[in-house]
Order: C-alpha cells, then sequence, then structure tokens
C-alpha cells in the first residue's frame, strides 16, 4: 500500500528516444496534470499513464535511478521544460532612486526658493529707483552686484543636485549589495535528487523535469511533482491554499507536491514534473507581477484567482510579489506584526521626529522674525513709502529669507540618521559574513546588541554535531566501550545491523575520510551517522542491509516527530508476518517495552523492576557523563494475527523487545565555555533547551558553564515545565511563568511548544524593570514559531531544516554558540557607532541652528550661506555616517551591560559632549562674527546688502566652522569618556579617508569656490588662524572628559527615550 510496485527500469533505448526533445509529454500536458488534487489526479494518472512508472518512462526518467545526468539530455529538457528560475524582481533604475530623493519635501522647498531667486535676480525694472525703496535694497543697483546675483540660486541648485546624487548613489549601492547577498543566499541551495543511480546534491537550478528529487522532513519544494514514493509525508499547503491542516500524502491518494510547500513530516521521493515560471509558484508569481498589465484572461489566471480566494489570509508566502531566487523559490517577506519594532530603530525614530519638529520650529521662527525686522526697520524706521515699481526688490528679500529658513531646516533636521542606520548595518552585516553570521534581516543586527537572553539548542550548536557511540547495554551486559563482536550472540547482532541499518533515513551515512588520517564523514541525521558508525565498528555493514532491502521495499514508516520521539520501520516478511523495528529516546522506548533480549538470543518479560534497575544502573550514569542514550527495540506481527491497524499508532508501538541502550557522545565545542562566560560578563542569560534527558543536558550545561556549582538555578524536563506555568485548567499563566523563568537555565526533553512558550513568558514578561530581548536557535520545522516569537531566530546553516530558515533572522553558517557571541559584539557595535553618529552631528545641529537663528535675527542674513549650509549638511550626514558608522568592533564591547529598551538613546556622557563642545563652538564662531573684524584686521561683513560680494571675514567664518567640526569628528569617536580618541583610528581606513577628503574638499571650495560658495580665498597665516582654532577642539575635548558627568543636565526624556 506505501509501496507502488516495482518498475520497469527504462533501457537504454527509452532514455535515447527522448534525448532530442521528444518526450512522451508536453509543458501543457504537465501543467494541466499539476492543477488536478487528491482522487482525481490518482484518477488521472491511472487513465493517461497507468500509474506513476508510466508517467516516469513518458518522460525518458527512472524513478530507481533516476536520469542519466548527461549534459545533453538536461540541456533537452531544461529547453522542452524551461529552467527552475523565477524572474527577479526589477530593481529601481538610478533615475527611479533619484525621483525619489527629488520628493524630499525640504529639498522641494529648497529647490522652489532657488529657482524663484534665480528668476528673480534676472528681473531689473526699468523705471525702479531702487535707492527709494530702503537702505537694505541699496547694494542691488550696482551692475557688478546684480551680475552676481543669479550665482546664488544656481550655486543652490547645484548643491540639490550634488546632495540627490549622493542619496540616490547610497541607496543604488544599499539595494545592490543586499542583492549580492540574495545571491549568495541562493547559490547555496541545493536538494538531494537521484542521477545516474546515485544519490547527489545539486543546486536548486539545475533541477529539471524527470528528476527524481528525495524529499525529507523541514524540506521547502523547490519544484512541483508527483509523489513517487512516501514514508508518512505530511506538507504544509497554507502558502497556496490558506488551509493551515497539514495535508497527508501518499501515492495511492494524493501524490501531488506543489512548489513553495514545506514537508512539515516523513519523507519520499517525487517525480519532477515542473520548474521555475511553469510550476504553481511561477505561474503565481508571473500573474501578480504582470498584475498592473491590462491581458487577456487565461485559464491560468482563474486557477490562481481561485487559489488567491482559499488563501486571503495566508502568510503572504507565496502571494506577496517579492524577489525571487535563483532557484526559483519566493524570498518571503518577514512579518513584523509578532515583533516589536527594534530597540535602535524606536528610539531614533522618535528623536528624529522630536528633531525635526524642533527644526521647523526654528526655521518658522526664522523666517518671522526676519520678514517682521524688514517689514519695521523699512517702512517704519526708515519710514519707506510703499511702492509697486519695489515690489520685485521686496520679493527678492522674500525669497531670501525663506532660503535662509529652510537652510535652517535642513540643517536641523536630521535626515542622516537613516542613512547612518543603514550605512552602519550594511556595513556589519557584510563583516558578520565572515564570522558566520548570514543576516536575512538588518533590524536583527542591531536587536542581538541588546539581547539580554539567549534560549540555545544543545546538539551542534553548544556541541560539535559529531556523534560516535561509546557506552553500550546489550543482551544483559554494560560495556563501557564499544563490545567486541564475539561478546554478542550473532542472532541479537543480526537483529541490531538490520534495526540499525533500514531504521535510519537512507540519507544518513558515513563516507571515508576526505583526507588521509581524518575523520570519516557524516552525511545527514548524526545520531543516525553514530548508529551507522557503531555498525561498521561491529563488522556489520549497513550499505549491504540496504543494498538487499531498497528504501522502496520498506513496508510503513513512522517518521520521527517532536510527539513521538521514536522512529520505527515496518517490514513485511514473505510469510505473511510483519517485523518492526524502533529507536528512540531511551526512558520513552523502555515504557513501550514488554521484553528484553538475553545474552544468549532470548526473550523475557521486563517487569518494571527491571527496567527501572535498568534506568539506574545504566540510562543515569551514560547520562551523567552528558551521553545521549538511545534505546533499540523491535516487534514481530505474526501472520496468524492478522494485519494489524497500522494507524493505531498508540497499539503498534506497544509490546516491544528491548535490543540494546547505546550511549552516544556529542562533544562540547571548545570555545564554548568562554563564549558563554563572554556572555554572563555581557548581562546575557544563556539557557539551555534541548529535547535530551535531564540528565544529559544537566551534564552539558555544567561542562558549557551554564549551571555553576553552588548556584541557585532551575533544571527541569518538559513535563515539570509545564505543570508549573499551567494552572488547573491547562491555561499558561504569566504569574506563573515569571517565577520559573528568572532561574530557569536547562530545559530538558522540551518540546518546540514548551520552546515557544518559554520564549513567549520571557519576551511578555513585567517582572523585571527591563523588558527581555531574546534571542532564540533552532533547527527543526518546529521551531518556526519560537524563531519568528524570538526578538532574534538564529537558524543553524547546516542542520536546520529549509523552514527553521526562513524563519529565522540570522542563519549560523558553521552551527557554533561562539558565532552568536560575534552578533552580539556587531549589534552593539552598530548602537554605539550610531551613537557616535548622533553624538557628532547634534554638536553641529546645536551651533549651526543657533548661529543661523541668531546671525539672521541680528543681521537679517545667516552667516553660514544656504550654499556652506548644504556643504555642511553634506559633511555631518553623508561623510559622517560614513566615517562613524564603520568603526570596527572591540572585545571591550562585551564587557558591559546591555542597553536596553528604556535606556537614554543620548547616554549622560553624551549628554556632557555635546553641550560642552557646543559651548566651545558658539564662543568660536560668536567671537569671530562680531569682533572677528576688529581680532583680524579685516573689513567686517556683517549687514551687507542683497547679492553683496563675499567677505574674507564670513569666509572665515565659515571655514573656521567646518574645521571645528571636523575636529569634532574625531572626538566624536568616544562616547563612553575615553581620552584617548585617536585610539584605534588607523585601523578604519573609511574613517582616515573621509576626514582628509573632507579637509582637502574644504581647500579647494575656500580657494576656489568663489562667488558660487560665497567664499574669497584666504592667506596661510588666515588658514593657520581657523585651523588653530579647529585643533583647539580636541584640547578642549580633554577638559570636558576632566568634567563630572552628574554635572551635566540630562537630556529629557521626551528627546532620547522611545516608547516601549
Amino acid at each position: 500500500m506505501f509501496l507502488v510496485g516495482l518498475w520497469r527500469v527504462p533501457e537504454e533505448g527509452d532514455i535515447m528516444k527522448h534525448k532530442e526533445g521528444n518526450f512522451g509529454c508536453s509543458l501543457q500536458e504537465l501543467r494541466n496534470l499539476m492543477e488536478l488534487r487528491g482522487e482525481e489526479s490518482c484518477t488521472k494518472i491511472k487513465e493517461c499513464y497507468t500509474d506513476v512508472n508510466g508517467l516516469c518512462s513518458r518522460l525518458g526518467t527512472s524513478p530507481v535511478n533516476g536520469l542519466a545526468g548527461n549534459t545533453k539530455d538536461i540541456q533537452s529538457r531544461q529547453q522542452e521544460y524551461g529552467k527552475n528560475l523565477l524572474p527577479p524582481q526589477k530593481p529601481k533604475t538610478f533615475l527611479q532612486l533619484v525621483w525619489k530623493a527629488l520628493n524630499d519635501v525640504t529639498l522641494i522647498i529648497l529647490q522652489v526658493a532657488a529657482i524663484i531667486s534665480l528668476a528673480l535676480s534676472f528681473y531689473s525694472p526699468p523705471s525702479a529707483d531702487r535707492q527709494h525703496c530702503g537702505k537694505a535694497a541699496g547694494g542691488v543697483v550696482e551692475d557688478s552686484e546684480a551680475e552676481a546675483g543669479w550665482i546664488e540660486g544656481a550655486a543652490i541648485l547645484l548643491s540639490v543636485v550634488c546632495v540627490v546624487i549622493v542619496t540616490a548613489f547610497n541607496d543604488w549601492s544599499k539595494e545592490k549589495q543586499f542583492r549580492g547577498l540574495q545571491t549568495r543566499i541562493d547559490q547555496e541551495q541545493k536538494f538531494t535528487v537521484v542521477r545516474g543511480g546515485k544519490v547527489i546534491q545539486i543546486l536548486v537550478s539545475e533541477m529539471v523535469v524527470g528528476d527524481i528529487a528525495q524529499v525529507k522532513y523541514g524540506d521547502l519544494l523547490p519544484t512541483d511533482g508527483v509523489l513517487v514514493q512516501g514514508n508518512d509525508l505530511k506538507i504544509d499547503e497554507s502558502s497556496l491554499t490558506g488551509e493551515s491542516d497539514h495535508v497527508k500524502k501518499s501515492v495511492d491518494k494524493d501524490p501531488m507536491l506543489l512548489s513553495g510547500t514545506h514537508v512539515m513530516e516523513g519523507s519520499g521521493k517525487m517525480l519532477v514534473t515542473a520548474v521555475g515560471v511553469n510550476s504553481q509558484t511561477g505561474i503565481i508569481f508571473a500573474l501578480l507581477a504582470a498584475g498592473d498589465e491590462d491581458g487577456d484572461e487565461n485559464a491560468d489566471k482563474e486557477k490562481v484567482e481561485e487559489l488567491d480566494k482559499k488563501g486571503q489570509n495566508n502568510d503572504g508566502a507565496v502571494m506577496d510579489i517579492q524577489p525571487l531566487n535563483e532557484d526559483g523559490k519566493p524570498e518571503r517577506k518577514k512579518k513584523q506584526t509578532n515583533k516589536t519594532m527594534s530597540v535602535l530603530q524606536a528610539k531614533l525614530n522618535r528623536m528624529a521626529m522630536q528633531i525635526g519638529q524642533a527644526g521647523l520650529f526654528m526655521s518658522s521662527l526664522t523666517v518671522i522674525i526676519l520678514i517682521t525686522r524688514f517689514v519695521i526697520d523699512t517702512f517704519w524706521i526708515q519710514g519707506v513709502p510703499w511702492a509697486s515699481d519695489c515690489m520685485p526688490i521686496y520679493v527678492q528679500f522674500l525669497v531670501k529669507f525663506l532660503i535662509i529658513g529652510v537652510t535652517v531646516l535642513v540643517v536641523a533636521v536630521p535626515e542622516g540618521l537613516p542613512l547612518a542606520v543603514t550605512i552602519s548595518l550594511a556595513y556589519s552585516v557584510k563583516k558578520m559574513m565572515k564570522d558566520n553570521n548570514l543576516v536575512r534581516h538588518l533590524d536583527a543586527c542591531e536587536t542581538m546588541g541588546n539581547a539580554t537572553a539567549i534560549c540555545s539548542d544543545k546538539t551542534g550548536t553548544l556541541t560539535m554535531n559529531r556523534m560516535t557511540v561509546v557506552q553500550a547495554y546489550i543482551t544483559g551486559h554494560y560495556y563501557k566501550g564499544v563490545p567486541r563482536m564475539k561478546d554478542i550472540s550473532a542472532s541479537a547482532m543480526d537483529l541490531l545491523a538490520t534495526g540499525i541499518g533500514v531504521n535510519c533515513a537512507y540519507t544518513s551515512k558515513i563516507l571515508p575520510p576526505e583526507k588521509e588520517g581524518g575523520l570519516p564523514s557524516q552525511i545527514g541525521n548524526k545520531t543516525e551517522c553514530a548508529l551507522l558508525g557503531f555498525s561498521l565498528k561491529m563488522h556489520r555493514d549497513y550499505e549491504t542491509i540496504r543494498n538487499k532491502i531498497p528504501e522502496e521495499s520498506l513496508f510503513k514508516v513512522y517518521t520521527f516527530n517532536s510527539e513521538r520521539k521514536s522512529m520505527s520501520t515496518v517490514l513485511d516478511n514473505h510469510d505473511g508476518s510483519y517485523r518492526m523495528f524502533s529507536k528512540g529516546a531511551s526512558e520513552i522506548l523502555l515504557q513501550k517495552c514488554s521484553k528484553i533480549m538475553t545474552s544468549i538470543g532470548e526473550t523475557i518479560p521486563f517487569r518494571t523492576r527491571k527496567r527501572e534497575e535498568l534506568v539506574k544502573q545504566v540510562i543515569e550514569p551514560m547520562a551523567s557523563q552528558g551521553l545521549r542514550t538511545i534505546c533499540l527495540a523491535y516487534k514481530d506481527f505474526p501472520a496468524a494475527d492478522g494485519e494489524p491497524n497500522w494507524e493505531d499508532e498508540e497499539h503498534i508501538l506497544t509490546g516491544l523487545t528491548c535490543l540494546a541502550v547505546v550511549g552516544i557522545e556529542d562533544p562540547v565545542r571548545p570555545e564554548v565555555p568562554e563564549a558563554i562566560r563572554k556572555c554572563q560578563r555581557a548581562g546575557i542569560t544563556v539557557r539551555m533547551v534541548t529535547g535530551d534527558n535531564i540528565s544529559t543536558a544537566r551534564a552539558i550545561a555544567s561542562k558549557c558553564g551554564i549551571l555553576q556549582p553552588e548556584e541557585d538555578f532551575l533544571c527541569m524536563d518538559g513535563k515539570e515545565f509545564n505543570r508549573r506555568i499551567r494552572n488547573s485548567e491547562g491555561e499558561i499563566e504569566q504569574e506563573r511563568m515569571d517565577k520559573v523563568w528568572p532561574k530557569l537555565r536547562v530545559l530538558a526533553r522540551s518540546s518546540p511548544t514548551d520552546k515557544y512558550n518559554l520564549v513567549k513568558g520571557i519576551i511578555d514578561s513585567t517582572l523585571l524593570e527591563k523588558r527581555q530581548v531574546v534571542a532564540v536557535t533552532g533547527d527543526g520545522t518546529n521551531d518556526g514559531p519560537a524563531l519568528k516569537k524570538a526578538d532574534v531566530g538564529f537558524a543553524m546553516g547546516i542542520a536546520g531544516t529549509d523552514v527553521a530558515k526562513e524563519a529565522s533572522d540570522i542563519i549560523l553558517t558553521d552551527d557554533n554558540f561562539s558565532s552568536i557571541v560575534q552578533a552580539v559584539k556587531w549589534g552593539r557595535n552598530v548602537y554605539d557607532s550610531i551613537s557616535k553618529f548622533l553624538q557628532f552631528q547634534l554638536t553641529v545641529n546645536v551651533v549651526a541652528v543657533i548661529v543661523a537663528f541668531t546671525g539672521a535675527c541680528i543681521t537679517q542674513d545667516s552667516p553660514l550661506k544656504a550654499v556652506q549650509m548644504l556643504w555642511v549638511n553634506l559633511i555631518m550626514d553623508t561623510f559622517a555616517s560614513l566615517a562613524l558608522a564603520t568603526e570596527p568592533p572591540t572585545d571591550a564591547l562585551l564587557l558591559r551591560k546591555p542597553y536596553g529598551r528604556d535606556k537614554p538613546l543620548i547616554s549622560l556622557t553624551m549628554t556632557k559632549n555635546i553641550i560642552g563642545h557646543a559651548i566651545y563652538q558658539l564662543i568660536v564662531i560668536f567671537t569671530m562674527i562680531y569682533y572677528g573684524e576688529v581680532l583680524l584686521g579685516i573689513p567686517s561683513g556683517r549687514n551687507a546688502p542683497l547679492h553683496a560680494p563675499p567677505s574674507v571675514h564670513y569666509t572665515m567664518v565659515f571655514n573656521t566652522f567646518v574645521l571645528l567640526q571636523i575636529f569634532n569628528e574625531i572626538n566624536a569617536r568616544k562616547i563612553h569618556g575615553e581620552r584617548n580618541v585617536f585610539k584605534g583610528v588607523f585601523k578604519n581606513l573609511i574613517f582616515c579617508v573621509i576626514l582628509l577628503g573632507t579637509l582637502l574638499t574644504q581647500i579647494i571650495i575656500v580657494q576656489f569656490g568663489g562667488s558660487p560658495f560665497s567664499c574669497v580665498a584666504l592667506s596661510w597665516q588666515q588658514w593657520l588662524y581657523c585651523s588653530s582654532l579647529g585643533f583647539g577642539s580636541l584640547l578642549w575635548g580633554q577638559l570636558v572628559c576632566c568634567l563630572p558627568t552628574c554635572c551635566c543636565l540630562k537630556v529629557p526624556e521626551t528627546v532620547s527615550r522611545a516608547e516601549d
């Protein structure tokens, strides 16, 4: 019933017949077939092809040996049926990104004002005597000055163009980088197929129609196919149909497997029948991508619409228009509804909004004061009568005031914050790849820096995931090592070898060492590999057994899942009887054993007392040494009793005969204890959540350092955990959870549901003042909910299933816990990098806004012109983002506690630095504005008329202001009160290049910028004066460090805090 029978392997002539593209099934025929479901599909296959064997023959493939695999045949199939590729979403062009940048409200206002200014500069009323329009307008009558009137408007437009191009280029670079990251993910996606009789892994994009693919628990199906052979196979089709129930698949009832669906249980083989744009996912994607285009209705569209109606409440994985992978799988969009906004995002959004509002208020106030002063001075103090021919002059002043106001807004609005965050995250993500962290969602990188708890798996993460059997209890004898073959009866050894050979997944195998003297390679499930290795040590070749009993001949397989905690395989014998082999968690499977085999190969009753002795004398000693204990058993079903009800698992999996209990060692990774100590020093609690028994878990946790001697911590199994957190009605209560999780360090024999409940309980808890930020590791399909619920979900890159990887935020490419510590370091570095940028930007903001506002109100003009302000804005936004957001991390980051969600983004030390440096800069700038001509012996640039030429005075003010920012950028590298601001500066090449580049550009602007930048060339003595004042900010910084932090005013919480 679970086997399609014996297939005829296509002969050479059959395959040659199809090599030139003359296949027995057309593309449309296969597409129509894949639209059928359930009994209807079985009827269609029976009518058209007799059975799946017939379909394989028509496609020129063998259900046992697969395709021959020669290049010509593969190319012919790709030409006939298409490649397994879906076209990626078209990226935005550079011009589209430029248009997006141009839509910034501030830049639009600036452009309009610049265009009006430009237009009015060329307009001169023929009859207007401009002297009678007021003293302020007196300068415009001079032709030389009037001719230069267009330069400011043109320069502003040019500056806007520069800002837009830089912004668009940054967006384009970011998109390109992450498309490259996506391509790397795609290139690592492989699937197992049978070609030429050999099981191999190929890139998903290389799969073709006719391939025989092996599907197993946790796979995300990359193509459509028809089931050839299945073992307890259950599929999650919710991404296509919206139905949450898992669909059971079998050859005789529902053999249709669809791309984009998940294998939730079991294993099997499928015949690939549709790839790429012809698969169900491809058809839907093509229609959605063309949703805005008018076209003829067709059968495929009607089909998709039907699916869409069914799947209105699905998770959007396939129905959403997403960039698609090379292998033809849509990139699923991460649902953020279940997760709160990241710590840094929440704080930055709040701060940016409030600074923007303050900037808008200041700019509006500046314009109002300028207009009011102009009106009072012109029409009241000077007594100038209203004259219509003076209107162009007044409009020019109005535009000038508007440009000054917008300039204040440009400097005040922190539009560089998103850029700084993006650059810092993008830089960190790229570097984290070298530390074995493949980041799938940007915000996870920063969130990890605030992690307060890590719930980690044991196997493969804390341990090496290289398992070997080191102890065994067989036929009544406890061996502290691997027993000798002569110590075990032949009948018992035959049963053991057969049970291990057939009751381990056929995808698990031991391969010879890649290098001479090396260890054999373990492929597949590592626990099963340990058993296969044990069989080889006992001189029983499991491959010989598998050749005699191929996977297709297995009668029934109860695959391992989190509920069973065991796996069983049924063989049918020639006499009509059946034999079932089982393996699983020792304390669970022993409860189902009623007999045990003796040393002479006989079976005797296995009573409760004997079972308790076995647990105490064998299982507990093994577990206390950190060994995973696995029970091996079997059961015979005599032909005289008739065929059992195979669906009644509870009855089937009872009355077993115990063959052996083996102790499997999985050594702790040597680097893990130190990594856990680093986490504990950094204020992060590490908890182990494992499916192993409590004794094994406790032993491993002690070796890792999770459990410390004489510390009052909880170590419990899943049953005890559920008993403590649930009330009498079986409902989880947060109050009960809060009594457990703070002290819990080890959760053993846990199910994925237990892991999810623990994560949810910690996150939802209000027991502590700070909301916990939880990271979780997972590798199984059922770990998906916990990975999604956690603030950061880590999936195992080696042992993890496709489902787990898709639910995760970060993939650990080496499955190593120490890589999580690296992620913490990079996350904290992102937070600190943004804080450095903020410290620098807010200092510039405060000084620039006060200078522009005060100068405008006193002299009716801003000491810093609009073009100069745009240059300053470029320095403090784009360039400072690059310079300060790319600082490499140091180990010192792990010597402090997490910041937490409620701690102000701007610390007291940062506040002290911002205020201290702002005071120095304001003193310098105001002294130069109002006393500079006296101190330097140069003409005053104050109260210059409209379109007046640039002055040395205001050029020096602008130059000093920029040099102050350049030197203060060095101060901003340290945010925790460190005195040595140059420490590690030469390790950051980007910082050095940008700093020198900014200085060089400033020299060019001042010396050669001329009227467009409102500058005149300065002498070397004047440059020395400006540079000395700029360098003074470094000396001033040392003085600020001496001040006690407590004397500094605390930044108001409304500015620095984010709402939870």
